[in-house]
């Protein structure tokens, strides 16, 4: 059995591990990256050798650290060897060894820790477009792959058929396969480097073939993945504005349906503290609800806070086009926006929901005159 850790030691071993962390490990990165590149400068390198080098060892240095303390939280959950073999353990334990194994193995300064590059790996997992991206490229791999095949297929067809037209009249540069296979590739992506050209008149077909046939393989591509990963992005707003919705009390008694209903209608806004929300007197055509946090009504001679799960904004809705009071929030907060046209449409399909808001609405009244 391991022995207990001090509760301080392990309370500074889980914040070390965390965001505090990362972001530290955001800058080792950011600084590696920048020494690596002075590192193939020669004016540079001869300059200031000592403290290019010293810099590397330096993030070297956080890059072990970091791996230990994870693998010391990864300990006290029971869970080392599982860290240690996920995608994230072995790229960090591969950031910790790559230079020092190359060093050790006698490679030469400069070149090993050209493998500090490795490091940039690390931002990642904390970008979340790329997981989103990874998804996408799971859900679509059929399409993906299909046009793949495609731009293959035109590729080698491409290839063989200029060799077999050009070879006779370019050797140089047809008189391979694999040479023509690099003219294919150039001219199938529309690079076209123009070391390569066709001469004959058939050769010139095929090249134009090509030409239009990589013009359809990459718009077949371009069209898969912004689609897919627009409609990832609206699935993943979809079921954080859902979620939202459900901590909302007032919504709490909808069914399921309902909920998904006006999860579709409502924009979901993040504010900082001390953001303005509503000013006195500007004409209202939204209302707000309180997903978490917290704002602030500025009535006169008196100040109301309303928390999570409040909502406010709807008396311009209701008769008053004009805004009452200024509303500003008091922390960070999550607020969901319903627009006057699906506040309409709601209170449409919901007469329940109407009453409640219209009772609510009637009640800030009489309070607000008191």
């Amino acid at each position: 059995m391991t022995k207990p850790q001090h509760p301080a030691l392990a309370a500074f071993v889980t914040a070390l591990a965390g965001r505090n962390m990362t972001r530290a490990a955001y800058v080792a990165v950011a600084l590696g990256m920048s020494a690596t590149v002075l590192l193939t400068m020669d004016p540079a390198y001869e300059a200031g050798r000592r403290w290019i080098i010293a810099l590397l060892w330096g993030c070297l240095v956080f890059f072990v650290v970091e791996w230990a303390v994870r693998v010391q939280q990864a300990a006290r959950a029971y869970r080392a060897a599982a860290y240690l073999m996920s995608g994230r353990g072995l790229l960090d334990t591969l950031s910790v060894l790559a230079v020092p194994v190359a060093l050790a193995s006698g490679m030469e300064v400069r070149t090993a820790w050209l493998l500090a590059v490795i490091w940039v790996l690390k931002v990642i997992p904390g970008v979340p477009g790329l997981r989103q991206l990874r998804r996408v490229l799971v859900v679509e791999a059929r399409p993906l792959l299909s046009v793949l095949v495609l731009f293959l297929l035109v590729l080698l067809l491409g290839s063989v058929a200029e060799y077999a037209l050009e070879h006779d009249e370019q050797p140089a540069t047809f008189g391979t396969i694999p040479s023509a296979l690099w003219w294919a590739v150039a001219t199938l992506t529309t690079t076209g480097y123009g070391d390569v050209v066709p001469i004959t008149p058939l050769g010139r077909v095929v090249a134009a073939t090509v030409m239009i046939s990589g013009l359809g393989v990459f718009g077949l591509w371009t069209g898969i993945l912004p689609t897919a990963f627009a409609a990832e992005t609206r699935r993943d707003n979809f079921l954080k504005t859902w979620e939202s919705v459900s901590r909302v009390p007032f919504f709490a008694s909808l069914g399921p349906s309902t909920i998904a209903d006006v999860a579709q209608m409502l924009r979901t806004i993040d504010l900082p503290p001390r953001a303005t929300v509503i000013r006195k007197g500007e004409p209202g055509g939204c209302m707000y609800f309180i997903a978490s946090g917290e704002v602030e009504v500025d009535l006169p001679g008196k100040k109301v806070r309303l928390g999570e799960g409040a909502f406010f904004g709807e008396m311009a809705l209701l008769g008053n086009n004009l805004r009452s009071a200024d509303i500003s929030t008091t922390g960070l907060s999550k607020l969901l926006v319903l627009d006057l046209v699906d506040f309409r449409v709601l209170m449409a399909r919901h007469p329940d929901l109407a009453q409640s808001i219209d009772a609510e609405a009637k009640r800030r009244t009489m309070e607000n005159r008191t």
